[in-house]
């Protein structure tokens, strides 16, 4: 369901999941709101597990979005699935498989320092790609909402960070410091 639900943006699949894990989809929507609270996403609120539009009470942030995608970056699974390029899913019964391609151009063909992330449409937020890149020790996250050229606009973000953004090392919680001391 998992693949489904990500490579294939499957609706259906979230609904699955949502009954699962939360009882009903309302109960999976309340988990849902708890969750992005507890990770501070505080101008986001979900109506469904699915993302589709609900009028002007489910909606999101592209900030909002960029912590969830670091939340779900902590997850093993969510990981293997989001960097997957390709995946076979056998059918009961039958002697083939049905193959599912990635959606995320990112991944698949145009960047090589991405590391996953997902794609999405509807007619109130126009199109939406939250991705991750990683190069040497540095990992970014790109979100972009209503964007027409999303995919050209992540590659220039990521070029743009990886050339100018050098990572420093944090003060350890009891060393002292001053702000003299802090570039």
């Amino acid at each position: 369901l998992t693949y489904g639900l990500m490579m294939r943006s499957g609706n259906d699949a979230a609904v699955a999941i949502a009954e699962h894990v939360g009882g009903s989809v309302e109960g999976f929507t309340y988990l849902m709101n708890e969750k992005a609270k507890e990770i501070g996403m505080k101008n986001s609120q979900f109506t469904n597990p699915h993302g589709l539009d609900d009028g002007d009470n489910h909606y999101s942030t592209a900030y909002d979005m960029a912590l969830l995608m670091q939340y779900a970056m902590s997850n093993d699974t969510f990981n293997e699935v989001s960097k997957t390029e390709q995946y076979r899913a056998p059918q009961e019964g039958e002697d083939w498989d049905r193959i599912w391609s990635n959606k995320n151009k990112l991944l698949t063909s145009l960047y090589e320092y991405c590391i996953g992330g997902k794609t999405g449409y509807t007619k109130s937020a126009g199109r939406t790609l939250v991705s991750a890149a990683e190069k040497g020790d540095m990992t970014l996250i790109a979100v972009t909402l209503d964007a027409p050229s999303d995919w050209d606009d992540h590659i220039s973000i990521y070029q743009s960070a990886f050339s100018s953004c050098h990572r420093k090392q944090r003060a350890e919680e009891e060393e002292e410091t001053t702000m003299n001391e802090v570039e």
